[in-house]
Order: C-alpha cells, then structure tokens, then sequence
C-alpha cells in the first residue's frame, strides 16, 4: 500500500472520530494528515511526511487554541440570550410579597420573579435579567 493511500486512511478515521466526538482538535490533525498525503503525491519521502503532518497539524491546532483564547468568554447559561430566549423579554409586576418575590403570569404559566441584588423592589414593567432554576430574575425597565 502506498505511503499516500495510508495518510488519506489515517485522515478520514481521524475526521470519523472528530465527528463522534464533537471536537474540531481532531479535524485540524487530520488537515496535518492530508497535507502529509499530498506530500506522499508528491514524492517526498516519510521523514519529510512526518514533518509536514506534525507542523501542519500541530500548527492549525495551535492557530486555533490562540484564536479561541482571543474571544471573549460566553456569558453564563442562566444570562445567555443565545441559550435561553426569555432573557430581555418583558414582564409585568403588579406587588411584591414580603420575602422579596412576586408571582407573575407570563408565557401562559405562573412563575416567580425575584429582584437583582442590590435593587430595590418597585411594581411595573420589568426585564427579565436572569433564570435561576424556575425563577425570574429582573430589574426595572
């Protein structure tokens, strides 16, 4: 078997495993390992095959992980608009009990809504900020 038909086998398992797994580490390894059979096209021997799979594996993976540390974190689950689509949606109180809750009907179910901290409770529109388990947490619009 030639020394490129091994590196395309070597790179097609390794984006298998990628897909099973879920992260794209592997998938750039395998980008090392085409690049390695196409050296194999091209003549170059395995020590220079090894070179190529390395730096071009390891150098995407690299570029990545520094690309990843640039962005900024993603915000927590319970404050993610992307993850949680009532963040910012709107919701009427009509009083606040003395434990510092309030009932409100919103999305057709009753739910509880507590006030961030450090804001004092006031009745009237308010923006859901937060969920923390089956609460609502909000501060005034």
């Amino acid at each position: 078997m030639a020394n490129s038909t091994i590196w395309w086998l070597i790179a097609g398992l390794a984006i298998v495993v990628e897909l099973l797994s879920g992260t794209v580490y592997l998938l750039l390894l395998a980008a090392g390992f085409a690049a390695a059979a196409i050296a194999a096209h091209l003549g170059f021997g395995t020590v220079t095959q090894l070179l190529v799979a390395a730096v071009i594996g390891v150098g995407a993976v690299l570029a990545w992980y520094s690309i990843q540390r640039r962005r900024p974190p993603a915000p927590p689950t319970g404050t993610n608009r992307d993850v949680n689509l009532d963040i910012g949606e709107s919701v009427f109180v009509d009083a606040w009990n003395p434990d510092g809750t309030a009932t409100v009907r919103y999305r057709g179910a009753q739910w509880t809504v507590v006030q961030r901290a450090g804001h004092a409770p006031s009745t009237g529109e308010h923006r859901v900020v937060e969920i923390v388990g089956s609460r609502l947490v909000v501060d005034k619009a």
